[in-house]
């Protein structure tokens, strides 16, 4: 979701090398070249590594992409400036006593001193611990979960979206980090943000304080995030499956640039790009499909019987430039993408592939249609001035067609694509498809039909002409749309397939997954401005098996004899 377009502070002015090694960059990325290695470490505490062979963790332990058989395990290593050996231990219990597999791993400069391991011969659906090492320093003990083969009863998973840091504190993930008895979590996006301080929230203030664009800078950024301890949490007791969105390199990002970046003054936007992408696979657990090309991050993970996770990415890798800044007329244009034919292929393939109830795709945008009045007939019907629905507005993508404001950074300003979509859904006969989505710092529920407004094609009493359901999730502290709170039930009125809207308040979706059920419960935090806080139960909507539509559910109960959490 893209923050009021602001004018860029004018402190930070590219010198000669700079200039220099990213024309090179850009050149060598043209040429299909793979990325240059960085140049030196950040520390996360204000600085650079600080040389004087003092290891710490001082950024946590992760894991990540849980197969049957494996699952990657994260760490960093800080205070030091030379390549270092880095031991690994994995064991079945929280003391660490029963170790089932160990070994060592070497990181240096060049990937800024992380840690991937991908820790392979694990059995399926077991509860794991592990620790990392360098000499006698340890890192604290993680905790994660392979995935299960075969027949499953029931999986819970925790999705979660947009941190700005600079919002708040990530109280939503210390609520989740608390839940034993998840199998895995799900990132959509927004995992940071790239502002200077004060550019876009106030709470607490970024490092570097610019706006990040080097490569120094997202390793920098990475690592202030991963000192976060409710961030370090939720990472240390949960396998977390990422994919990013906008902010991971900058605002409204598509294929060739960004709301959010100038090239005349910020560079060329494909090294930018590239930055971005290198550090995030860095600092992520994230398993990389195809190392050769970074860029891409979809990818499908398979829980047993019972359902895919398929990940996409509706940002960098084949969006378009968003309609609002080309024509509002393009949103109909059949050539305009926003998966790009690659990964529509690719998302054929898993949408066919058979073996399992429920697919899942997680992504970062609105894939249902959202249509708001005119900002005049919005004025209205809610009496808060125009000038004030622009104040809320600014920044967003938006353009006004048939007396209706649509943001066409979501699907709806690529309405040809999410055309195949539904026609992928159609012709292939998916039984049972949930979109999951980040993005817009706001929770929703609804089913998605071809044309929600039209009584010929969709009835909102039965839910007939629905071809599945999507839930989108809230942010973590990303600022939604509190002016217009109380005026939810006039945004569902325009469209009559969403079941659920909350404006303002901000936390997690939880799903509670069966072969007969996918339940989608909407928790919220007491606060953000300010650590530590309960957290209330929002709404609960399932959609049965065969149905493709939401109806309103019971709160779940949290599965029994959940494996113990790290210590």
């Amino acid at each position: 979701m893209s923050a009021p377009r602001r004018p860029k502070p004018r402190h930070r002015h590219l010198t000669r090398r700079d200039f220099l090694r990213r024309a090179a960059l850009g050149s060598a990325l043209a040429g299909g070249l793979p990325l240059l290695p960085g140049c030196g470490s950040s520390d996360g505490l204000g600085g650079r590594g600080s040389g004087d062979g003092m290891a710490a963790f001082r950024h946590g332990v992760a894991s990540g992409d849980p197969l049957a058989d494996r699952v990657i395990l994260w760490t960093r290593v800080s205070g030091v400036s030379a390549p270092t050996t880095v031991d690994y231990v994995i064991c079945t219990d929280a003391a660490l006593r029963d170790v089932v597999g160990q070994g060592s791993v070497v990181t240096d400069a060049a990937r800024d001193y992380t840690v991937k391991v991908d820790a392979t011969g694990l059995r399926p659906a077991t509860t794991y611990y592990y620790r990392f090492s360098v000499g006698a320093v340890q890192s604290p003990v993680g905790r994660t979960r392979t995935a299960p083969q075969g027949a499953l009863a029931r999986l819970r998973v925790g999705v979660v979206c947009c941190s700005s840091l600079a919002h708040g504190y990530f109280n939503a993930y210390r609520r989740l980090a608390e839940r034993a008895d998840l199998d895995l979590v799900l990132h959509l996006g927004d995992y940071i943000y790239e502002y200077g301080s004060g550019e876009y929230g106030d709470v607490r203030a970024y490092e570097p304080a610019h706006e990040i664009l080097t490569l120094d800078d997202y390793r920098t950024r990475h690592a202030q995030y991963k000192t976060d301890p409710d961030l370090q949490e939720l990472h240390r007791q949960h396998p977390v499956v990422a994919v990013w969105d906008d902010h991971e390199t900058a605002d409204n990002a598509w294929r060739d640039g960004a709301n959010n970046h100038t090239e005349a003054d910020e560079g060329l936007w494909a090294q930018r790009k590239a930055w971005g992408v290198q550090a995030y696979h860095e600092w992520l657990p994230i398993r990389t499909p195809e190392p050769a090309r970074p860029e891409r991050i979809y990818r499908r993970l398979r829980y047993g019987e019972l359902a895919d996770f398929v990940m996409l990415d509706t940002r960098l890798i084949g969006r378009d430039l968003q309609a609002a800044l080309t024509g509002a007329s393009d949103m109909n244009d059949p050539a305009r993408r926003l998966l790009g034919a690659e990964q529509l292929a690719w998302l054929e393939e898993q949408l066919a592939a058979p073996g399992v109830t429920w697919k899942l795709l997680g992504q970062q945008v609105m894939f249902g249609q959202l249509r708001i009045p005119s900002l005049p007939e919005l004025s209205a019907l809610t009496g808060l001035p125009v000038e004030q629905l622009q104040t809320l507005l600014q920044g967003l993508p938006i353009v006004s067609t048939g007396g209706l404001v649509i943001n066409t950074d979501q699907w709806d300003g690529y309405r040809a694509e999410r055309m195949r979509v539904f026609d992928l859904l159609e012709t292939l006969g998916v039984e049972n498809p949930v979109v999951l989505t980040g993005d817009i710092h706001t929770s929703w529920a609804m089913d998605l039909a071809r044309d929600p407004v039209n009584p010929l094609v969709y009835d909102p009493l039965t839910g007939e002409g629905s071809l599945g359901v999507e839930f989108v999730c809230t942010s973590v502290t990303s600022p939604g749309l509190d002016p217009l709170a109380e005026f939810a039930p006039l945004v569902r009125l325009f469209n009559p397939h969403m079941k659920y809207v909350d404006l303002a308040r901000k936390g997690y979706l939880l799903l509670d997954i069966t072969a007969e059920r996918v339940v989608g419960e909407h928790w919220y935090v007491e606060t953000v401005s300010e650590p530590g806080g309960s957290e209330s139960f929002g709404a609960a909507f399932a959609v049965a098996a065969g149905t493709r539509r939401l109806v309103t559910a019971e709160q779940t109960s949290p599965k029994p004899d959940a494996p113990a959490l790290a210590p």
